[in-house]
């Protein structure tokens, strides 16, 4: 077993892409709910996306009928935007920073280090929640998956990956999981490092990631979990690179809307469950 770790007073929303924009909006409603009271701005980063000009006004259109303040729409594409005192003033005023989809690799590389994503660790520390979709879910944890081949990454090395933000310890998160066939990337992941939990994210499924370290899955999808923590064997270590891995006991569990995961003790949580946890830490 681990150490506890530290819990952070925000809350965190991963979410696997394709989400709601347009009906009941059920994952992003819950995101924006999550807001700290008197702190209803929302910041849209959108450095991720290839085509931030088409998927801004969706968004803002999204938060504004959620009831935001004010949205403001962050097209960051430079090092010099990330490091520009106007975005991060805009950041520090609101109470949901949310991160679009496109290429995890491009927010890494062009915010990491910058003062805006210093400005998003500040937020979540002071309770504000951070949310985003497909990229923006992938690059939450310390480690970020940013390619492998999903049909056949059980090889050693088929999965690449580097340093994420580091909003959250201990996971490592693969967005549109089900409907791209990526179950191999995340237990290449396992055998290589069991300590960290794969949490696979459908689409239009999302993972709320509490400050006591409880995962809720939310949305209408699954969202699939890959423990390697008890693994019993792996020949991963043996291997040359593209060797074929070999895994003994790994778990899965597969998580619908109300039902949870305690982090840390590595335990299922049905909705009761999951209730009685919340409670108590609330």
């Amino acid at each position: 077993m681990t150490s506890q770790r530290i819990a952070i007073p925000g809350h965190i929303v991963a979410i696997g892409g394709a989400e709601d924009k347009t009906s009941d909006l059920e994952i992003l409603k819950q995101v924006f709910a999550l807001a700290p009271r008197g702190s209803n701005d929302v910041a849209v980063i959108a450095t991720a996306s290839s085509i931030p000009d088409q998927i801004l006004p969706d968004y803002k259109a999204v938060f504004t009928r959620l009831g935001a303040g004010h949205v403001h729409a962050l097209d960051i594409q430079s090092r010099k935007q990330a490091a520009d005192p106007d975005n991060v003033r805009l950041i520090e005023h609101s109470g949901v920073i949310f991160f679009t989809g496109g290429d995890q690799l491009r927010l890494t590389n062009l915010l990491g280090g910058s003062a805006t994503l210093n400005a998003v660790r500040a937020r979540l520390l002071a309770g504000a929640v951070v949310a985003g979709t497909s990229a923006g879910a992938a690059a939450m944890p310390g480690t970020m998956i940013y390619d492998g081949n999903a049909t056949d990454a059980l090889r050693k090395g088929a999965v690449n990956m580097t340093s994420g933000f580091g909003l959250v310890d201990g996971l490592v998160i693969d967005s549109h999981f089900l409907e791209r066939g990526r179950f191999t990337r995340l237990m290449e992941v396992g055998a290589s490092n069991p300590e960290h939990l794969g949490v696979g994210l459908g689409e239009d499924a999302a993972v709320i990631i509490h400050p006591s370290r409880i995962l809720e899955a939310i949305g209408p999808g699954h969202v699939i979990l890959i423990d390697s923590r008890e693994l019993a064997s792996s020949n991963i270590s043996e291997l040359s690179m593209g060797g074929t891995v070999a895994i003994e006991h790994m778990v899965i569990h597969a998580l619908i809307s109300g039902h949870g995961f305690d982090i840390e003790a590595r335990r299922y949580l049905t909705p009761d469950k999951l209730k009685a946890c919340l409670a108590e830490t609330t």
